[in-house]
């Protein structure tokens, strides 16, 4: 069995965006050789995410609107305290609901294979869910099989 890493840049410019990644991770795949097993996204972050769903931009709206009622920005979280209580340096950011949107979608997805392409449909993309923004991530894509 092959495994292949790589590590991609994805930089947002909004608080929250959804980033469609699915042609970065192709393009992965494709440079691996692999043509049958797995792809691993995965972000090694706390406050972004990956998910898998339709990218259409009325959808992304919703998206969002949802994950803004589910862990609204203004809600207080006992998190953005911890940086005060802890005396530990902060960077300004008060992102407790950050966090929590993240627990939502959870930071991974892993994709099936076959003859080098991912078994995903036509109405369905890969995702960074950035839920702390603007920054710079670092998104980890992982190609294993034969």
């Amino acid at each position: 069995m092959k495994v292949y890493r790589k590590k991609i840049e994805i930089k947002s410019t909004s608080s929250i965006e959804l980033i469609d990644i699915t042609d970065k991770v192709a393009e992965i795949i494709s440079q691996s050789g692999v043509r049958e097993g797995t792809v691993l996204v995965y972000s090694p972050h706390t406050s972004a995410g990956i998910f898998v769903n339709h990218n259409e931009p009325m959808l992304l709206q919703d998206f969002t609107r949802v994950l803004y009622r589910l862990a609204p920005v203004d809600e207080r979280y006992s998190h953005d305290l911890f940086e005060l209580a802890k005396k530990n340096k902060s960077d300004g950011r008060s992102n407790g609901h950050s966090h929590c949107k993240v627990m939502l979608l959870g930071i991974s997805e892993t994709i099936p294979l076959e003859k080098g392409h991912m078994l995903l449909t036509s109405k369905q993309n890969i995702f960074v869910a950035e839920m702390d923004g603007a920054r710079t991530r670092e998104i980890i894509i992982q190609v294993m099989g034969l």
